[in-house]
């Protein structure tokens, strides 16, 4: 089974790099390559790698029965299976679906402080056990967020190397327009990954097969996976509620006005009822939120209405295989992104912004006169960001870049499906530069 190239592999190169490392937890939805990427470093840097699954072997929740100094931890490790060597310097602990046991945070501080030994942590639904995990291990720990494949790691997989990737970039970069060949076959690229999402299961199916054959049935084995999660981490009443907002998802996301509304989830559902159980999925990992500005300008931090927003699925192959058997197989035959088309492009951009780092923020007038998709920020601009499914304009990004009202936005942002442009503050861009767009807005400045 061949390995995917993933951005955590430079990131744990770099955290081993580091003479005063602290304990890593990498966090993340279930199913994204954590475990394997981890395996794979900790495989070509440690002499001697002992791996503990919280999960699939429970007897290891006992490690801590002495105390959380790290010889007594260790002591309890070698009694339970004598095999294991620690080699100090050359050993790296490996402690697995963290959720499961998430008091093992508490001897990080003595792992950091005794120092013989690397120390990496993994699990998923630590959003929801999280806050515990901090207060026993802040100050002692470095985090990192992983989640499913981007557009750049999709690139490395089908073969693509950094010189396409720049390639892209230099386009981006001089507002140089594609020529045909590049525009199609990144254009191309770009709906398969859409159709695909980012799971390592459903891209490595893709990739080894040629095909989409099979792709879906791991994506709806995935969805029924995170539905078991749902039902064995959330609490009672709660479940159903997350289930439901789960659910519909997709159908409001293809309502044209996608603001989601609890209203619909269920007859007299209300907002104070289901605030927590969106808040759950969003820890979870498995959407990501976007929050109404009161007003488009800086700072976006407490200038949100946190009643209203838009829900996105954190990778948009769920919100594929979410879709009816007919949308599934227009989709994948003809590549017709049919009635969901505006809302899948939409979750893909906001799934990319997420990925590259912003957190996401749109925003409505209440008279409904004017709508932008999302907005990103640098030092002290704010940049309007517009999703349209095709060349189309962009009123309420002209209105916010004419007017006096709003000093701190200078032009906008619009992402199509068309070529590379520029006209009246209004860069276009095709929906696959996205990935790109951190990089790109910071060399602006």
């Amino acid at each position: 089974m061949a390995y995917l190239k993933r951005k955590i592999d430079e990131v744990l190169r770099q955290w081993k790099s580091k003479p005063d490392r602290k304990p890593l937890i990498v966090k993340g939805p279930r199913q994204v390559g954590k475990t394997e990427s981890i395996r794979r470093f900790a495989e070509a840097n440690y002499s001697s790698v002992i791996e503990i699954n919280f999960v699939e072997e429970p007897k290891y929740k006992l490690i801590t029965a002495d105390g959380y100094k790290t010889d007594d931890v260790i002591r309890n490790m070698s009694r339970m299976d004598p095999s294991k060597k620690f080699i100090p310097g050359e050993t790296l602990i490996f402690f697995d679906e963290l959720q499961e046991h998430p008091d093992i945070a508490t001897a990080l501080k003595f792992f950091h402080i005794d120092g013989r030994f690397d120390v990496i942590c993994s699990g998923s639904m630590l959003g929801i056990n999280y806050r515990k995990i901090e207060s026993n291990s802040v100050g002692y720990k470095t985090d990192y967020d992983m989640q499913s494949l981007d557009f750049e790691e999709f690139l490395w997989a089908k073969g693509y190397h950094d010189d396409f990737i720049e390639d892209i970039y230099q386009h981006m970069a001089q507002t140089k327009p594609f020529n045909d060949v590049m525009l199609k076959v990144c254009h191309d690229l770009f709906l398969d990954s859409c159709i695909l999402g980012g799971m390592p299961a459903v891209v490595r199916e893709y990739i080894e097969k040629g095909t989409f054959e099979g792709t879906l049935e791991i994506q709806r084995q995935l969805i029924a996976d995170y539905k078991e999660d749902i039902r064995k981490y959330a609490d009672g009443v709660d479940q159903t509620r997350i289930l439901n907002i789960f659910n519909q998802i997709p159908v409001q996301l293809a309502k044209e006005n996608k603001k989601f509304q609890i209203s619909k989830v269920a007859s007299g559902a209300r907002f104070k009822d289901y605030r927590g159980c969106i808040e759950w999925l969003n820890d979870a990992g498995i959407i990501h939120i976007c929050y109404c500005l009161h007003f488009p300008e800086l700072p976006l931090r407490g200038n949100y209405d946190d009643t209203k927003m838009k829900v996105y699925f954190a990778d948009s192959g769920l919100l594929v295989a979410l879709l009816d058997d007919e949308a599934q197989e227009d989709l994948r035959a003809n590549k017709n992104l049919g009635v969901y088309k505006g809302a899948l492009y939409e979750n893909i951009v906001g799934e990319a912004l997420v990925k590259g780092g912003y957190p996401l923020y749109y925003y409505k007038r209440e008279d409904s006169t004017m709508e932008v998709d999302f907005f990103v920020r640098t030092a002290n601009e704010l940049i309007p960001v517009e999703v349209k499914a095709k060349n189309g304009k962009a009123k309420s990004m002209r209105t916010l870049i004419d007017s006096d009202r709003y000093p701190e936005i200078r032009y906008g942002l619009k992402l199509t499906g068309g070529n590379i442009g520029y006209e009246d503050g209004v860069y276009s861009f095709p929906y696959f530069c996205t990935f790109l767009m951190k990089r790109y807005l910071h060399s602006l400045q």
